[in-house]
């Protein structure tokens, strides 16, 4: 052994980060996505997209959603299961257009996926939209993805009856 030989510290230092990262730039990588943003159509609106993105079906465990009016809001919950869809982000761009949408009461946190179609990786790291708004705004509830289209589908019908 040579650890005699290693300078003083050594073990304990920090890894530098890459001195071209932005602290403050939004994180690309795997996103669990658990509510409007788990609709193909909606993400590919969203990001600007030509064709609809490709998402893996996942699951998150310790958290649990409430609802924030309509929108489901994402809560630290011991041991519970949270299903979703997970899809890779691959500029900060995109990253920025995610967070935009989810609003100030929303914030990409880091979380452990795992994901549930059989293909690998079979779990990865990647950012999930935790709910960081008032608490005493949320009422119990699901949010139910086909729901939530149908009444957006018809807002828009009506919207569009107007003109």
């Amino acid at each position: 052994m040579k650890l005699r030989s290693a300078p003083p510290g050594y073990f304990f230092r920090p890894e530098k980060p890459p001195s071209h990262t932005d602290p403050f730039a939004a994180p690309t990588g795997p996103y669990f996505f658990y509510g409007t943003l788990s609709d193909p159509a909606m993400l590919r609106d969203v990001l600007g997209l030509v064709t609809e993105p490709q998402l893996r079906p996942g699951t998150i465990t310790g958290y649990e959603c409430k609802l924030w009016g309509q929108y489901p809001a994402l809560l630290d919950g011991p041991e519970n299961v949270v299903y979703g869809a997970v899809y890779h982000v691959e500029t900060e761009e995109h990253g920025e257009r995610l967070a935009s949408y989810e609003t100030d009461n929303y914030r990409a946190d880091p979380c452990r996926i795992k994901y549930t179609d059989g293909n690998e990786p079979v779990d990865d790291i990647g950012y999930v939209f935790k709910f960081v708004g008032n608490v005493r705004d949320l009422s119990d509830g699901t949010f139910d993805l086909g729901t939530w289209l149908r009444r957006m589908k018809r807002v828009a019908e009506d919207s569009s009856n107007v003109m």
